[in-house]
């Protein structure tokens, strides 16, 4: 009888057992295999493993859960994957980098992820020597290339070019970077010097002499008549 007892026993926890690893196999499905199991867009499809080949146009994604694989086709990679197009089937990549949301091929990254800064294709930690951090884009700018000098201003004041003694002048110069963003990216484009201008404007010193004649003229004329009434 006891060894009956311990017999039950044993196959209830045997039972109990096989019942719990059931639940857990039923619920990692969801997660892996159940978005395959319909094989939309398939040519191909298998009951364990989704996918085989996709229809054209369509994007062969595979997942792997553990040591099983499963397939998808899809209109669109997902992040960390491109999409790479052949003859035979068109397939999802993953991209190379780890830090990488988005790529154009394998080497090349197209967005990073969030604490990244993207140059020329990489994910980087900081950005490099001769560039600037761009918060907004996540990207490492070049700094401006600007074109050389042009010619100085005239000397001016008031939008006057004589008739005070000192008056500035100014030069500018070119980006020759494109977009808005660049250039802001840009060390000055214009700057200022002051200068020294003509005191006096062509003609004005000869009017001045004349008028200061007539008023000497006007003034020896008031004393001559105020001695005369005297």
């Amino acid at each position: 009888m006891p060894g009956q007892m311990r017999l039950v026993l044993c196959l209830l926890l045997l039972l109990a057992s096989s019942r719990e690893m059931l639940a857990r196999t039923r619920k990692k499905k969801p997660v892996s295999a159940a978005m395959f199991e319909n094989c939309t867009g398939c040519v191909m499809c298998s009951e364990d493993n989704g996918c085989v080949s996709c229809q054209q146009r369509l994007f062969l994604f595979i997942w792997r859960d553990g040591i099983r694989q499963f397939g998808a086709c899809v209109h669109g990679c997902p992040l960390g994957y491109y999409g790479q197009r052949s003859t035979d089937v068109n397939r999802c990549m993953k991209c190379r980098s780890p830090n990488c949301e988005s790529c154009f091929s394998k080497d090349f990254c197209m967005k990073c992820q969030e604490r990244f800064y993207l140059h020329k294709g990489k994910c980087l930690n900081t950005c490099p020597p001769d560039t600037m951090a761009w918060h907004s884009t996540r990207e490492c700018q070049e700094n401006c290339e600007a074109a050389p000098w042009g010619n100085w201003s005239p000397c001016t004041n008031q939008g006057r070019m004589c008739g005070y003694k000192w008056g500035s002048k100014v030069r500018v110069r070119e980006s020759l970077q494109s977009g808005k963003d660049q250039a802001a990216l840009c060390p000055a484009l214009s700057e200022s010097q002051n200068c020294l201008m003509k005191r006096h404007c062509p003609g004005e010193k000869n009017e001045n002499m004349r008028r200061s004649k007539k008023q000497r003229q006007q003034r020896r004329k008031k004393r001559i008549d105020a001695f005369k009434v005297a």
